[in-house]
Parts: C-alpha cells; sequence; structure tokens
C-alpha cells in the first residue's frame, strides 16, 4: 500500500505544478509530458519495492525505464518548441469560459491514469516465480516496439520538416500501412507486461493490459482525437488517407480511384 500512495502523491503533486505551468504558458501538451515521466518513475519505483527476483526487478525497471524515458523527451521537445497541440486548442475552445477549471480536472484525471496505467508495474513486481524464457521474450517484444515508434516518429519528424509537404498527410515509412503506427507499436509495448508477470499471483489480469490499452488508443484517448484534428487541419487529403489507409494494424494500403 505504501508503494501506491508514493505514487499517487508523486503524480496528483506532479500533474498539479504541469497544471500551473500550463495556466502560465498556456499549453495543456505540458500534461502528456508529466504523464510520460510518471510513468518512467513509477516502474523503477515498483520494480524494487516489490517481492520478485533481482533479475526479474532489473528487467521491469530497464524496460518502463527506456520506454517512457524516450516518449517523454520526444513529447517534451513537441511541447517546448511547437504551439500547442490542435487537440488542446479545441478543448481550450470548446471550454469557453471555464478553461481553467476544465484543465484543472483534466490534469487531476491524467495523473489517475498514470496510477492506474502503473499498476501492472506493481503486479510484475510481485512475481516470485518468474519464467527467464518469457522475460527475454517480453525485453525482445519491448526493443521491437521501441524501434519501430522510434522509426515512425523519425518518419513523421522529417516529413514535417520539409516546408512543400505543409498541409499534407504523412504516407512515408510505416505511416503508409498505418493512420496509427506510433500507437500500433505503443500497444505492442504493452505485451511485455503479461509475459514478465507470467507464473504470478496476477498473470490473468495482466493479459487484460493490452486490451485495456487497445481501447483507450483506439476508442477514447488516442485515434478519436487525434483524427478530429487531423481532419480540421487538413480536410480531403486525409479523408482519402483513411479511406486508403489501415486505422491501427499496418497492412498494405488499398488503391483509391
Amino acid at each position: 500500500m505504501f508503494s501506491l500512495t508514493v505514487v499517487a502523491l508523486m503524480s496528483f503533486c506532479g500533474m498539479f505544478f504541469a497544471w500551473r505551468w500550463q495556466e502560465r504558458h498556456a499549453n495543456a501538451g505540458i500534461a502528456d509530458v508529466i504523464w510520460a515521466f510518471g510513468m518512467m518513475l513509477a516502474g523503477p519505483w515498483y520494480a524494487f519495492t516489490g517481492t520478485a527476483p533481482l533479475y526479474l526487478k532489473i528487467a521491469l525497471a530497464f524496460l518502463t525505464l527506456t520506454w517512457f524515458l524516450r516518449l517523454g523527451r520526444h513529447l517534451a521537445l513537441r511541447v517546448f518548441t511547437e504551439p500547442e497541440d490542435g487537440r488542446y486548442r479545441a478543448m481550450r475552445l470548446a471550454m469557453k469560459n471555464h478553461v481553467s477549471l476544465g484543465f484543472f480536472l483534466f490534469f487531476l484525471a491524467q495523473a489517475g491514469f498514470i496510477c492506474l496505467l502503473s499498476l501492472p508495474f506493481r503486479a510484475v513486481a510481485q512475481n516470485a516465480e518468474p519464467t527467464p524464457v518469457r522475460v527475454v521474450l517480453a525485453l525482445l517484444i519491448a526493443a521491437v516496439a521501441l524501434w519501430g515508434e522510434n522509426q515512425a516518429d523519425r518518419q513523421l519528424a522529417d516529413f514535417k520538416a520539409r516546408p512543400e509537404n505543409r498541409g499534407f498527410t504523412c504516407r512515408d515509412g510505416w505511416w503508409r500501412y498505418s493512420r496509427h503506427p506510433n500507437y500500433f507499436f505503443e500497444w505492442l509495448h504493452w505485451f511485455a507486461y503479461p509475459l514478465l508477470g507470467w507464473g504470478g499471483i496476477y498473470q490473468a489480469y495482466l493479459w487484460l493490459t493490452p486490451v485495456v490499452m487497445l481501447c483507450f488508443l483506439c476508442f477514447l484517448t488516442g485515434i478519436p482525437f487525434t483524427e478530429q484534428q487531423a481532419l480540421r487541419t487538413r480536410g480531403d487529403d486525409y479523408r482519402r488517407y483513411q479511406q486508403s489507409t489501415s486505422s491501427f494494424f499496418p497492412w498494405w494500403p488499398k488503391s483509391i480511384p
């Protein structure tokens, strides 16, 4: 219970100060940055306060640290060098005269998501009888996910860096086969935790982790808001992209007349 309390306090304090920062800078994207770094800290904390064997603790700490450090740095670069993300601008307009309160509640919800989505780390850290082969397989899956997400982010950044692409949709590399390859590799990453927790008392529950993340990414916080913003900024070009390209799972694009 102590470890849960520490993560909750860290999450809510971090998001409170992030909310104060966005009040001054009018950029709610900082919530994504703090979420990523909060998850990054929660992983090693749960690992080394858990009861698992040392090699599993090291594997869990390394996996969460590398994944969420990369994500946090990527998001921080975007927040501190670019205007506020269009999704948050749309939220700001929709909240009208209640922007401050609305974002305060939103940031509190993000703190709650850190507490909720880091629970698989705690479950893994209680696994007293891990299977070494499955631990290695989990790290391999996480490595593939990290490689794929890095590739997708780099391909998108290179596309956006070319002025002639302004107002158009990236179809380079992984973006030719999925409209959201970064979300796909994010989802793939979460399969590592059921494998790390295999043999523990929570192993059945850990298989819900990729299911929950799929629901979040495809139906709640990920694709719906991202695509609404894409349609606002890229219009018909993005509609053609929707018609030809898989929404989530990488697949060959359709031919559109």
